[in-house]
């Protein structure tokens, strides 16, 4: 490794602590503020994943929403990262092995997007430095750095994009199939992303009036590796794609609506929440979570983007020509496509028809979300100010030079991120630290909060997280965090479809509202446990609500009502509930 490569390594991996430095002083007490169901997701498919090693089916299983249980498949399982990051979450548990890993990504991709630049596109380090670090620390990656280990994990990119571009024959075919058996694991959506993105670019080179005759010459070659790739990760995914597509609990689409996350057009010209301008006062609100800020660069940074494609036009043979043309076809295709069905400006809901319509039901796109499209964006963004930047160390001087290198600081320079929101969550009860829980639960049996675990709610597969990743045995729990079938129309949805006792309960738990409960009431919800086979119901006396506050007593007046009065064990009140 050389100088400049230990100083970009040292320089990435110090911004991807600060971006991540507020849960470092107590990983199992601090949760990403915005994002903190993802964040307990995350923690429990670590858990589980590392369960797998031990027998348990790592795509399938029946630990959450009981009687149906999920199909892992068809989620972001991570088994990768769970599997490779086992010993050190049987070690320190899940909520360490999150923070290792979110740093590690952010770090990894920033390196590895400097490694492509520098070493197989030629650029000079610093070049490549510039432009890696924004790759890697760039709006879209802080924003996704809310909890997302998939979206985080675009240290996977250059590496398909090196390989793609040495796709050469069998041998070549065969790595670039791991790694996308490796991406689909832990990122299948942007491995879509990314094999829809070098589909575009490749076309539109191959169609350049210049390199068709080498487009043909190349085309042999490419498509015996192309086959080879295929049949190898045909072969490593033949199982998670049978479950992925036909398997149990499986859906079409997701109930997530592609108007709402779609692309704001003027949030390409916006700036981030996390960053220098955000801090300043200089952000919005036009992403419609701050997880998903897919595009928000700032005008200057376009402006400098149009000024380094210009720049490189105006030097370049007709072979570079051909490649900036195809990135510049790239960018614009993706960042129409991730504009939705139809246009938004400013927050504002038109009926304008956009290209997106005509792919919001096929399969596939049906389960994506259209505005992610705009991450596509970013690397192309990333290769014009790594070739840029390279020629003007290479041709520029004195004073051109100088007002090039402002230019670049007054775009970059507002990106720079700060670190990510976070806030106390409260510990895992002594009733389940301790494995008192299995005085009450039989092995493998079916043990839920009385605030039934989901998204808004995620403590119930924090407490089996834990269990699972210090060896104390199983708890299965009724609901869960998960996508599923059950949604509108035949799609997806997140959790399974509530039934009354879920519903009534997390209704008391949003807004403290307590319910006249009558005999009626208390026979739908005895039924209902003996549905989901529940032998304990607790409750302890703090709750992490991910959006809102909970209202505990409220919970456990209600709970007393349905269920009659609880005892106090431990750190929790719990109901006993028998057959």
């Amino acid at each position: 490794m050389s100088r400049a490569d230990a100083a970009v390594a040292g320089l990435a991996v110090a911004l991807a602590l600060l971006v991540t430095a507020g849960l470092w002083p107590d990983p199992h007490g601090r949760a990403i503020t915005v994002n903190s169901g993802d964040q307990a997701l995350f923690e429990w498919l670590l858990a589980y994943g590392a369960q797998s090693l031990q027998g348990a089916n790592p795509l399938l299983t029946h630990l959450l929403n009981v009687p149906d249980g999920v199909n892992l498949a068809v989620n972001t399982s991570i088994t990768v990262y769970a599997v490779v990051f086992a010993p050190l979450t049987w070690l320190v548990g899940p909520p360490v092995t999150f923070a290792v890993i979110l740093t590690l990504n952010l770090a990894a991709t920033a390196y590895a997007w400097y490694w492509l630049f520098s070493r197989q596109l030629a650029c000079r380090p610093a070049a490549a430095a510039v432009a890696g670090l924004f790759c890697g620390f760039a709006p879209q990656m802080v924003s996704h750095a809310n909890a997302h280990l998939n979206w985080t994990a675009q240290w996977l990119v250059p590496l398909l994009l090196w390989r793609v571009l040495r796709l050469r024959g069998r041998r070549g075919g065969i790595v670039l199939g791991g790694l996308v058996a490796v991406a689909f694991s832990i990122a299948a959506e942007a491995l879509f992303f990314t094999a829809l993105a070098v589909g575009v670019f490749l076309a539109a080179w191959a169609l350049s009036r210049s390199r068709r005759a080498a487009a043909r010459a190349a085309l042999p070659a490419f498509a015996r590796g192309l086959g080879w790739a295929a049949l190898t990760a045909g072969v490593l995914l033949a199982y998670p794609l049978y479950l992925h597509f036909l398997g149990p609990q499986t859906f079409h689409g997701t109930g997530f609506d592609a108007r709402i996350h779609a692309e704001d057009i003027a949030a390409y010209g916006a700036w981030p929440q996390r960053s220098l301008a955000g801090v300043a006062g200089l952000d919005s609100s036009l992403a419609p979570n701050p997880t998903e800020e897919n595009s928000f660069f700032g005008i200057p940074l376009l402006l400098l983007a149009v000024a380094c494609f210009g720049y490189l036009w105006r030097g370049a043979d007709a072979a570079r020509r051909a490649t900036l043309r195809a990135l510049a076809v790239t960018a614009l295709v993706f960042a129409v496509l991730s504009w939705g069905p139809s246009v938004k400006v400013f927050g504002h809901y038109t009926h304008i028809p956009l290209p997106y319509a005509a792919l919001v039901h096929l399969p596939v796109f049906d389960a994506a979300l259209p505005s992610r499209l705009a991450l596509v964006v970013t690397p192309i963004l990333g290769m014009l100010l790594a070739f840029a930047l390279d020629a003007l160390l290479g041709r520029e001087r004195g004073r051109r030079l100088v007002t090039w290198s402002a230019a670049f600081a007054v775009a970059l320079l507002p990106l720079v991120p700060v670190p990510l929101l976070t806030s106390e969550r409260p510990p895992v009860p002594r009733f389940i630290t301790s494995g008192d829980w299995r005085e009450y639960v039989g092995p493998g049996g079916v043990l839920t909060p009385a605030t039934f675990t989901s998204d808004l709610l995620p403590d119930g597969q924090r407490w089996q997280a834990y269990a699972l990743a210090r060896g104390q045995g199983e708890f299965a729990l009724p609901a869960g965090f998960f996508l599923g079938p059950g949604g509108p129309d035949g799609r997806g949805r997140i959790g399974p479809v509530p039934r009354y006792l879920d519903g009534v309960l997390t209704y008391v738990a949003q807004t403290g509202a307590e319910p006249v409960i009558s005999d009626v009431d208390r026979a739908r919800a005895r039924a209902d446990l003996a549905y989901w086979r529940v032998e304990a119901v607790v409750l302890p006396d703090r709750v992490s609500g991910a959006k809102w506050p909970v209202h505990v007593e409220a919970v456990r007046r209600t709970a007393t009502a349905l269920l009659g009065p609880p005892e106090r064990v431990d750190d929790v009140w719990l109901w006993r509930i028998r057959p």
